[in-house]
């Protein structure tokens, strides 16, 4: 159902470095990049991808409060090694790598904010 999630910068240098260099760690790249900044990651064109882009309006990006992208992983490994990297590249942690809720749910989370200050969320529902 969904196509792509879409995340306003105020500096599209740093955050295309930033994502380009979290989301190679599960297998996205590049993959469109247009000349107003529009630029997109993914695995492939057919499947979800993650944009970030300056506000079309000219105006300020700023982050919703309410607002989060999740990205989806197939193992807690990979949740805890993306929010790693995350922070590695200067996001901020806002919820841990862990369990939410009981382990028979296998609800695995961690959540971050990326350099604008957007939510994201990594996530694995499932067994360890």
């Amino acid at each position: 159902m969904i196509g792509y999630v879409t995340l306003g910068t105020n500096d599209l240098e740093r955050a295309r470095a930033f994502y380009g260099a979290l989301l190679a760690e599960i297998g996205a790249k590049r993959l469109l990049q247009l000349p107003h900044g529009f630029t997109m990651w993914g695995t492939a064109m057919n499947r979800p991808g993650l944009v970030v882009t300056p506000p079309y309006d000219g105006g300020q990006a700023v982050p919703g409060n309410g607002n989060m992208a999740a990205l989806v992983v197939d193992s807690r490994e990979k949740v805890e090694r993306l929010h790693a990297k995350a922070l590695e590249l200067g996001g901020t942690c806002v919820g841990k790598p862990g369990l939410r809720g009981r382990e028979e749910l296998g609800q695995y989370f961690a959540y971050f904010r990326d350099l604008d200050g957007n939510k994201l969320a990594v996530f694995r529902i499932g067994p360890a």
